[in-house]
């Protein structure tokens, strides 16, 4: 129809839009093809809302805004994706033989037919915002992204692969412009882990497949089988991202890519390791953003807080923190360095690599191939006259001796082991050299660290952990009369595992005076041990059970973390 009664008479009834300004917005769509809808957005009139809620109205239909609508998995599962996707619908509700289905344009009776057909259900119509609806699509469903990934690994032919593995790097970089395949692909992988929140993206080739895998909250997460005739092409590309040689294919290798996701900096580090089956590839994710969090965000309990602020602002000594590689020690130095960090404070780092890039803060970069390494570098450091060093990690003798050194010259000395508690690391620093005397009098502290995966505050629910559980974490009956244990029951918010986002464990060990003489002693570390819990330090399974009776993590998470300690309470030691 053209001047017939629809919607528009709404529009115009209600003054949002004159009639010449609608006779405009008719041939706007008649001259460019698009919907009367979009017309009249583009023109600037009406917004979406008021042309949906119009539509509502005129139709007799309900109007939904579905930004925080959570819908069953019972009633997604009703409708395959590449329905919902292909028509731009989402199912709302089933009742009796009926299904509610969210849609854009409810004269489309097409579409309502097909639905009713493929369900062998009634169809009601509701109206949404289309915008809504895709972004419904993406949450119950995965993101856009995926599916676009899966049709262009099925789609990628055997001509095109051999195109590109044959390329030059310069043909490879150019390929960018012309939105060749592979780079379509590296791309989407890339941008899938970040919007899964992954820490690391691992590729791997097998006999007969590639295996793609993301690390969210610490847990490997399998997301696609790749053909493996696409092993070339796909690390040919990573490798011209991250300035690689790609002809070299027969030893380790390393490198970095700079992106900008959505507005957002991110650092990826990319390591190639030749196989058995061929390269494999693990890039790991670097938020720049992320690096800006506070001693406060850390998780740390009241007490232990209080203690670390004490530490960090100490003169001089050595602060230690341990704990096995993805456990954030760099998170928790990073956050004293910008606790730290004020124009009267001259502060230098000697990293391996330099992970994130703080402002106001001399980071220097370990270079092996130049013979520029962790002690060469401390010793430079010390004449630029620093008040605060940080060493990325004690390795050996020579790295430990200068450390305590500067500690003892009136700096204040960050660094890392890999211990697996805090009194080991008193023992760890004797095994590599140093002598007791000098890790008596220049360690001010030591502190363990672990991370925990954090329930989803979206679908958490309280929830009683079995009697095993509570047995094995030492939990006394004073405090089970107080706990608040809760569970994720999994959401599309937590990608149906519980569990959203990561929070620190802690074991701080102060050095006192008996510590000191213990020390000096060379008194073993479960000596240390036991002496450092009588003058108030948490272990990691107390700091993480404490945080289990809050609610914040299960206690299921928790002992998967600190099963050494919970085995060691089991046998009564």
């Amino acid at each position: 129809m053209a001047k017939g009664r629809d919607f528009t008479n709404l529009l115009v009834q209600k003054g949002l839009v004159g009639e010449d300004q609608l006779e405009e917005v008719r041939s706007m769509a008649s001259s460019t093809g698009i919907t009367i809808q979009q017309a009249l957005v583009k023109s600037g009139y009406v917004t979406q809302p008021e042309i949906m809620a119009a539509m509502a109205e005129f139709h007799g239909l309900t109007f939904v805004d579905l930004t925080d609508v959570e819908i069953p998995k019972a009633v997604t599962e009703l409708v395959t994706e590449s329905l919902a996707r292909e028509h731009t619908i989402m199912p709302l509700a089933i009742e009796g033989n009926s299904i509610k289905i969210v849609m854009a344009d409810p004269t489309n009776l097409d579409t309502i037919q097909k639905i009713q057909f493929v369900l062998n259900k009634d169809v009601i119509p509701v109206l949404a915002d289309i915008e809504q609806i895709r972004e419904a699509i993406n949450r119950h469903y995965g993101q856009t992204e995926t599916e676009s990934m899966d049709s262009m690994i099925a789609e990628f032919t055997d001509t095109q692969i051999e195109h590109t593995v044959t390329e030059s790097a310069a043909n490879l970089a150019a390929a960018e412009d012309s939105d060749a395949p592979v780079v379509k692909l590296a791309n989407l992988i890339i941008q899938e882990a970040v919007k899964m929140r992954a820490s690391d993206i691992h590729i791997e080739p097998f006999v007969d497949r590639i295996r793609v895998r993301y690390r969210i909250d610490g847990v490997l997460v399998e997301r696609d089988n790749v053909p493996r005739r696409l092993l070339a092409p796909l690390l040919s590309r990573i490798k011209i991202m991250g300035s690689i040689d790609i002809s070299e294919k027969r030893r380790p290798q390393d490198g970095r890519i700079k992106l900008t996701i959505q507005g957002k900096h991110y650092d990826l580090r990319v390591s190639i390791l030749p196989t058995v089956h061929g390269q494999s590839a693990v890039m790991r994710i670097l938020d720049r953003s992320n690096i800006q969090i506070s001693v406060r965000d850390l998780g740390f309990a009241e007490e232990d807080y209080i203690r670390f602020q004490k530490i960090i602002k100490r003169p001089n000594g050595i602060f230690l923190v341990t704990g096995p590689t993805g456990s954030g020690k760099t998170t928790t130095l990073y956050a004293a360095l910008n606790e730290l960090n004020r124009p009267d404070r001259k502060i230098i780092t000697a990293e391996d690599p330099v992970e994130y890039y703080l402002p106001g803060i001399n980071q220097v970069e370990v270079k092996h191939s130049i013979g520029l390494d962790f002690a060469r570098i401390i010793r430079a450091m010390l004449r630029q006259a620093p008040n605060i060093i940080l060493v990325g990690e004690i390795r050996d003798k020579e790295t430990a001796e200068i450390a305590v050194q500067a500690s003892l010259t009136g700096h204040l000395v960050f660094s890392t082991l890999h211990t697996n508690d805090a009194p080991s690391a008193v023992t760890r620093l004797g095994d590599i050299g140093v002598p007791p005397f000098l890790i008596a009098s220049s360690v001010i502290a030591i502190m363990a660290q672990r991370l925990v995966r954090v329930n989803c505050v979206k679908c958490k629910k309280p929830f009683q952990p079995p009697t095993a559980e509570i047995k094995a974490a030492g939990i006394k009956e004073d405090q089970l009369a107080k706990a608040t244990f809760m569970k994720g029951t999994g959401c599309t918010h937590c990608n149906h595992s519980g569990y959203r986002g990561r929070i620190g464990i802690y074991e701080l060990m102060s050095m006192n005076s008996a510590l000191r003489e213990m020390t000096f002693a060379q008194a073993p570390a479960q000596e240390l041990r036991r002496t450092a819990r009588k003058t108030g330090m948490k272990t990691l399974l107390e700091d993480g059970v404490a945080k289990a009776l809050k609610g914040i993590t299960t206690l299921d998470e928790v002992l998967s973390i600190c099963h050494a300690e919970a085995a060691a309470i089991a046998a009564g030691q």
